[in-house]
């Protein structure tokens, strides 16, 4: 039986590897502006970006290289040196957004497969036709679509492959065709620098034109002002349901330039809801416990399993962010001997430990610390902060760089958690002065 495909997120080089480690099947990202991700572009070059391909590899897995920008004329000779040079890296797949950079792919690197961008908008059988014919092997269906059309498409066209979204940021406009950014600070969605602000609070007016007279909306107490602000993808708890519809060949996770945290636990929890599903033991209600661990915006099902006009839960008109019912305190180097601090830690702190994998982990009580199981859970606490360089600390921040020893070798990209407090709360975004660089991760 083919399973289905586990596709995640790869904003850089370390993200790339954690989403490998911890289940995916397969990686997305990309070099350059000629990706919708500008940020998580630069945070790859080609050395590192190749040395992401031949790590993949090595595991069995594959990297699709995101081209799926807009470009201008004047772009056209980058563009065209820029596909070549990502066909010369012997990436898996190239995913594009139009039908003039799909054509120039296909001439450029033929033996390179075509995924199309989920900002082209496929919704019907037409549409998808049209690019299967052009050299699409694989759509990413819009996040507007449905199972049931879905299923349709794959009845018509059986060999082309369909991938869609299941976790992640959603898009307040139609599958990411946006130009508030773009109109409010000339930062181009659609070109990789959308500025996010549908995040932001709103004051809404009328205006008499007659008289010049100008009245302030004021709104239900308790409603709020994020009026564009989406939740927050999840169909963990609909795994079961859309792999039962036997259409979909990769379920996609967003989110290139969220945090290495978010690269792990999204690509275990659903590599786990999958391969529950095939052995028979799906469970949501265990899946969403672990995503619930993550900043967020409220969680919604939206439109693959409902109708649009169906649903009435997928804004968050309260705030931009809320903190996860966790707070991630470090993450184990590569070398696997080390730890960072990322949040705050002290001696005798008893945090959570999150592995690659299921494998068992042995109790440990030394001078440096314990590993221990508690209740279940594996747990690191430390007697000493024995920095790399010797010098021990009495407690560590955020913004420590050294690296701190373990009581015994973990896994590479472990993560260290602590339950989250009331005082680390929401994040509401006031000002445009705090707009995030990122923007919504389409591809």
């Amino acid at each position: 039986m083919k399973k289905v495909e586990l596709l995640s997120p790869a904003g850089n080089l370390e993200k790339l590897k954690i989403a490998i480690d911890y289940g995916a099947d397969a990686v997305y990202g990309g070099v350059s502006h000629f990706s919708l991700r500008i940020r998580s572009g630069k945070e790859f070059d080609l050395e590192s970006f190749k040395e992401g391909i031949d790590y993949a590899h090595a595991r069995g897995r594959k990297v699709y290289v995101t081209i799926n920008g807009f470009p201008f004329n004047s772009q056209l000779k980058l563009l065209k040196e820029h596909i070549a040079t990502m066909a010369s890296l012997q990436p898996d797949a190239f995913i594009v957004a139009t039908p003039g950079v799909l054509k120039l792919a296909h001439q450029i690197a033929p033996h390179i497969p075509l995924h199309l961008s989920t900002q082209a908008n496929v919704m019907n059988v037409l549409d998808a036709q049209v690019y299967y014919d052009m050299g699409a092997r694989r759509i990413i269906a819009a996040r507007e679509i449905s199972l049931k059309d879905l299923g349709e498409i794959k009845k018509e066209l059986p060999d082309l492959e369909i991938e869609v979204f299941v976790h992640g940021s959603m898009c307040f406009a139609y599958s990411g065709r946006c130009l508030i950014s773009t109109l409010q600070s000339g930062r181009v969605p659609n070109r990789g620098s959308c500025a996010n602000d549908c995040r932001f609070p709103y004051e809404m007016y009328a205006a008499n034109p007659e008289t010049g007279t100008l009245f302030k909306l004021v709104e239900d107490e308790g409603i709020g002002t994020y009026i564009m602000n989406s939740k927050d993808l999840n169909l963990a708890s609909h795994i079961k349901e859309i792999l039962d519809a036997g259409c979909i060949d990769s379920l996609k996770i967003e989110g290139r330039t969220k945090a290495p945290y978010y690269a792990a636990v999204t690509a275990k929890v659903y590599r786990r809801a999958i391969d529950d599903y095939y052995e028979g033991k799906f469970d949501g209600e265990v899946y969403q416990r672990e995503l619930n661990t993550m900043q967020n915006r409220g969680f919604t099902d939206a439109y693959l399993i409902n109708r649009p006009f169906e649903k009435n839960d997928t804004q968050n008109l309260d705030f931009s962010m809320m903190m996860g019912t966790h707070q991630v305190s470090g993450i184990v180097d590569e070398d696997g001997l080390f730890f960072e601090c990322k949040y705050k830690t002290f001696p005798e702190d008893i945090m959570e430990i999150l592995t690659p994998d299921e494998s068992v982990l042995t109790e440990v009580d030394n001078e440096i610390g314990t590993i221990r199981k508690i209740e279940g859970q594996w747990t690191i606490a430390f007697k000493q902060l024995l920095a790399e360089n010797g010098k021990v600390w009495d407690q560590v921040h955020s913004g420590n760089l050294n690296r701190f020893k373990l009581p015994a070798a973990l896994p590479a990209f472990t993560f260290f958690r602590i339950p989250a407090t009331e005082d680390m709360g929401t994040v509401k975004c006031d000002t445009p002065k705090e707009k995030s660089p990122s923007g919504l991760a389409n591809a």
